[in-house]
């Protein structure tokens, strides 16, 4: 969390993906990286209603307030969106909605009501589909780079421009030298970015009190500790190191409570994690360096940019406020799925370390 501003002043605020504060009941074990939840098969084609709630607390009246809000799915080949609805109180004097440079829904508003406290509430229902991948069948990752080139159309273009660096990713020799025993000559690119994904997942720890926002992305390859925010980076910085094009993805990913425990209202987590270009016929495909996968049924894409500063769900400048609390929740709910074939779910990272749990009513 960014640190509070002084009175008076205005102070640009983001609301951090993550961690999110989860609802537990006090008796509750907190999750933690240690006893990890367990998701769902996402081999299938699922409906899901999304809830997230943000909630600002000011130590102060804020007088006036500004928001960029990212928090409706973007279109996507294998989701559909129905329905969605962002509530926010007090209610805003102006607002604006447009898609952003790369397609992402975004909103803008206005609250010129003193408050000392700000909801945003978002809901929608929306169907996601699982993909059909075959990592080894995807072209050697010297051709990708050398098709990014010299990009013949809009696809080959858009993937070219996230090649460069931006503002939270800058690729680094070290990055290039981390990446490398991945890339072996000819590899298919799909093959050689899950091989990058596992070895992330095995080498860096999951840490929520390791890293902020703003920590560097040199300082999370040097102590090999942080958050999913920081392996989706990593990702990122890795293959354009390499020359390779890779984007952020800002979503949602659905959990299940561990073994014998009910399913908690706003238990979900907002998540992170990056795709990598793999060629015309291939296109973009989502890895998780936090729980070591490819994105399947279970991942509800919401945003995607060049890092986390293109895609904060919730940001923005406010006049006043003194200090602000901020807290998080997030619940994805199946609505619709077919029965799950037989098979054992596997374990995942919990993006909800145990200090940062807060009760959501």
């Amino acid at each position: 969390m960014l640190s509070p501003a002084p009175p008076d002043t205005v102070a640009a605020i983001a609301d951090p993906a993550l961690p999110v504060a989860v609802a537990l009941p006090a008796t509750a074990t907190p999750l933690s990286v240690d006893a990890p939840a367990l998701s769902a098969p996402g081999n299938r084609t699922t409906r899901y209603q999304v809830r997230h709630l943000t909630r600002y607390r000011y130590g102060d009246r804020v007088s006036v307030s500004h928001h960029i809000l990212h928090l409706v799915p973007r279109p996507h080949p294998r989701q559909v969106c129905d329905d969605p609805q962002i509530r926010i109180v007090p209610a805003p004097a102006a607002r604006a909605d447009w898609c952003d440079y790369f397609g992402n829904p975004t909103s803008y508003c206005e609250i010129r009501e003193p408050h000392l406290c700000l909801e945003i509430e978002s809901t929608l229902q929306v169907t996601v589909q699982p993909p059909t991948i075959d990592l080894a069948a995807t072209p050697a990752w010297e051709l990708v780079r050398a098709q990014t080139q010299v990009p013949v159309d809009d696809d080959d273009l858009a993937a070219a421009a996230m090649v460069f660096d931006s503002l939270l990713v800058r690729a680094t020799p070290d990055l290039c030298d981390y990446a490398r025993p991945s890339f072996t000559t000819d590899r298919p690119i799909g093959a050689a970015v899950m091989d990058l994904t596992r070895r992330i997942f095995r080498d860096f720890r999951f840490d929520a009190t390791a890293t902020s926002v703003s920590t560097p992305l040199a300082e999370v390859l040097n102590h090999r500790r942080g958050v999913c925010q920081d392996f989706a980076h990593l990702g990122i910085g890795c293959l354009r190191a390499l020359g390779l094009p890779a984007r952020y993805v800002s979503g949602y990913l659905r959990t299940l409570p561990p073994q014998g425990r009910p399913r908690l209202i706003g238990a979900d987590a907002s998540h992170a994690w990056f795709a990598a270009w793999c060629g015309p016929a291939a296109g973009w495909i989502d890895f998780d360096p936090t729980n070591d996968r490819t994105a399947d049924a279970n991942y509800i894409s919401i945003a995607w940019g060049r890092d986390y500063d293109d895609v904060s769900p919730v940001r923005g400048v406010i006049l006043g406020g003194a200090w602000h609390e901020l807290t998080v929740a997030v619940d994805v709910e199946p609505l619709d799925e077919l029965p799950p074939p037989d098979e054992t779910a596997d374990e995942i990272r919990d993006e909800v370390p145990a200090a940062d749990v807060a009760p959501v009513p």
